[in-house]
């Protein structure tokens, strides 16, 4: 049993886990290119050893892999998170699995924190939904469950035929909350959009805080995204339809100028959401927060991709602190903007391993978890 704190940029995981390190030699845990420090963090943790896997790319930028060890019999564990080259991460993980699948293995559970193509998940004009494709493509390559973290919609858990687990990291946020941001009880938590109410909410009533929802701004929301039912149809040749009657068009979105629903004046506004990539929206909304008078703000995600120029926008912006968990690699964004703040959820992956391994209950890991998280 984990007798220490272990710790990442200074902050502390949640003391109500407590890990039994499994003994078992059934059990190899295998990881790709994408994340190797959370590899190594889950081994470590685990008490396992990294199995012998060679990931590598030929001159003609196939991807090879190499499994040195054997694996008949044997449960394997991949762990392997989407970044910015998502598409090499993908066919690395499904090559791994397939090497597995084909090499006897016992089971293939794949370890994914962030599920690329997560927002790929409504249909768009002459479009697909990528993340069923996603998800069909995966359990085709031999992996029999899924761990990972956070779906940007709860719902692409069906797009599989296999177990999905998919873990909250919102304990170790909240947790942050109240212990590193000095007078937290003076927060309010914000919604950036109302599409991020549910989450906003969930936040604010488990810390007894007052919340704020921003309208108005342009939405990222695939709602928004025409998805090929606004093709106009042809006006039906009929003898019971009057000449120039067709189906009525559904009349265009107008915005109205962003606002502030909710009083901030004098509060540290708390944006929570599950992932952050482009930063603009979060720039946008941290300005009008700072104009209606809040003294500090802060962004909490899940997932930080952080893509492009984000850790300029993000130094030159009002925002405080940019508070992610370590699902994503990004510590040249942590060279490059001091206010990028890392909170660690390796326990809570490798807690998952170890209660699947030994098939214990994962209940624990979703106590009081509600359909707004």
């Amino acid at each position: 049993m984990f007798t220490k704190k272990a710790r990442l940029g200074g902050i502390r995981l949640p003391r109500s886990i407590e890990m039994d390190v499994p003994i078992t030699s059934d059990i190899v845990l295998l990881s790709g290119n994408s994340h190797p420090e959370l590899a190594n963090l889950i081994s470590a943790r685990l008490g396992v050893k990294s199995g012998g896997c060679a990931v590598y790319h030929k001159t003609n930028r196939e991807t090879m892999v190499e499994i040195g060890d054997s694996v008949r019999g044997k449960d394997i564990y991949i762990i392997q998170t989407g970044t910015k080259d998502c598409n090499n991460n993908i066919m690395e993980l499904l090559i791994m699995a397939y090497a597995c699948k084909t090499s006897s293995a016992k089971s293939v559970v794949a370890v994914i924190p962030y599920l690329p193509y997560s927002k790929q998940c409504k249909m768009r004009k002459r479009g697909c939904i990528v993340s069923k494709l996603l998800a069909k493509m995966m359990c085709n390559s031999g992996l029999t469950h899924i761990i990972t973290m956070d779906l940007h919609q709860k719902e692409i858990q069906g797009f599989f035929d296999c177990p999905v687990d998919n873990l909250r990291a919102s304990p170790f946020l909240l947790q942050y909350i109240q212990e590193c941001i000095p007078d937290y009880r003076n927060s309010i938590i914000v919604a950036r959009n109302p599409g991020s109410a549910n989450k906003a909410t969930s936040y604010a009533e488990r810390l007894r805080l007052g919340i704020a929802v921003i309208h108005g701004e342009q939405k990222e929301a695939e709602s928004d995204e025409v998805d090929g039912r606004y093709s106009p149809p042809t006006i039906p040749r009929s003898r019971t339809m009057d000449a120039g009657v067709g189906v009525p068009i559904h009349p265009a979105k107008e915005k109205p100028p962003i606002n502030v629903v909710g009083d901030v004046g004098g509060r540290i506004a708390i944006m929570v959401d599950d992932l952050i990539d482009d930063v603009h929206s979060f720039v946008a909304a941290a300005e009008v927060l700072k104009e209606r008078g809040a003294y500090k703000i802060y962004v909490l995600a899940t997932h930080g991709l952080l893509s492009s120029d984000a850790p300029r926008l993000i130094e030159d912006s009002p925002i405080d602190e940019v508070v992610v968990t370590n699902t994503i690699p990004h510590e040249l964004q942590k060279m490059q903007c001091h206010k990028i703040k890392t909170v660690d959820i390796s326990i809570m992956l490798s807690e998952a391993i170890r209660r699947i391994h030994n098939k214990e209950s994962m209940s624990y890991l979703f106590k009081n978890v509600t359909l707004e998280d």
